[in-house]
């Protein structure tokens, strides 16, 4: 990590804490006040929980308010919700625990205990760690000492984690740009940005030559493989994406914000189990709290700092959702109006649509 600065190497231990999870790999999550070992619960196996058992003494589960709620474990509206770990639960238990698409197929033995124990910074970061790599928000862990006893596992620390997605953000570096002709936008340039540390890279979508003195029309449209490539019906994305670019082109210039969000920030693999979810009847904000994140996982802090290496600092925004206004502005963009950017329902995403209108206050 020679010649790297402080930031990029702690974005970059960040990256690297994320890829053992996802190979379902124990990672240490370090705080002031203890540590926690952590390996996620979707992956567990068993020779792997053996391997964790045989580090620690007294693990846990946990789980984020919104998936213990589904699981009927009383709360008190803590962050990250700590639970015994009954004797009887299998690797194939702690499978079904961690992901609701499967309560029809494992029903839950449950009654499950709350440990009382307030979430920590420690216990968000654990949590934040596993949404980071992209899988669901549930761990088991056990609070460790002794760093000798755990040299051969990664570590990374509570702020590294918590302060994630500003820092990513401020590190962001234009690594490619090429001139694009599309379908009703021929002047188009992509733009690429990427984290200096590693991670997912955003494009900005330039079309025309957008005066910067004057506030740019633009969108911040998150990505949507089945939407924007596949052409689904479940949602208004790939209408959004396509209308945003032929009304750019019709003004005259603007950029798109193309962001490596899918699913609201909750990934791909999640966001398919989400559209599971809906086919047993719950909706689209449901489905996302019955997986254990929040509504709404996403972050504006990418966006702004685009707009701002791109030389844009007022906007007109392109959007029915009154968050990202105040997402824009939060990271110092300032928002000169609220451009409506809806288009017909059909058949398949018309509860999903006022679904949106009525829980996510998106004004449609």
């Amino acid at each position: 990590m020679k010649g790297m600065n402080k930031n990029d190497q702690s974005l970059l231990r960040l990256e690297r804490a994320a890829d053992e999870l996802r190979r379902g790999q124990p990672v240490v999550v370090n705080g002031d006040a203890g540590a926690l070992l952590v390996m996620p619960l979707e992956l567990a196996n068993t020779p792997a929980l053996d391997r964790f058992d045989a580090m620690t003494s007294g693990s846990f589960i946990m789980l984020t308010n919104n998936r213990a709620m589904s699981l009927k474990v009383a709360g008190e509206d803590w962050a990250a919700v700590r639970i015994k770990r009954p004797g009887w639960m299998t690797a194939e238990d702690m499978v079904a625990m961690a992901d609701p698409t499967l309560d029809l197929m494992s029903p839950m033995k449950g009654p499950f205990e709350r440990l009382n124990h307030p979430d920590t910074d420690l216990d968000r970061a654990a949590i934040k760690l596993v949404k980071w790599a992209r899988l669901l928000p549930a761990v088991v862990a056990a609070e460790i000492s002794g760093a000798d006893a755990y040299a051969d596992q990664f570590s990374v620390d509570i702020a590294t984690v918590l302060e994630a997605d500003y820092a990513q953000a401020t590190a962001l570096r234009q690594v490619a740009s090429a001139r694009v002709p599309l379908a009703g936008a021929e002047n188009t340039r992509l733009v690429s940005f990427r984290p200096t540390a590693g991670g997912i890279e955003h494009i900005a979508i330039v079309i025309g030559e957008p005066n910067r003195h004057d506030p740019v029309l633009m969108r911040i449209h998150s990505e949507c493989f089945t939407g924007d490539l596949l052409g689904s019906l479940k949602c208004d994305c790939g209408e959004q994406l396509r209308g945003a670019i032929k009304a750019i082109e019709e003004a005259g210039g603007g950029v798109l914000l193309y962001l490596a969000q899918e699913g609201r920030g909750i990934g791909l693999i999640s966001k398919l189990k989400a559209y599971a979810l809906q086919d047993q009847g719950y909706d689209t904000v449901d489905a996302n709290t019955r997986l254990g994140f929040d509504v709404d996982e996403r972050v504006f802090a990418p966006a702004a700092e685009m707009l701002k290496q791109l030389g844009f600092k007022a906007v007109r925004l392109m959007t029915n959702n009154p968050d990202k206004v105040a997402g824009l502005e939060r990271f110092g963009v300032t928002v000169t109006e609220r451009v409506a950017h809806k288009f017909p329902t059909n058949p398949h995403n018309e509860q999903y649509l006022a679904t949106k209108k009525a829980k996510t206050g998106h004004i449609l």
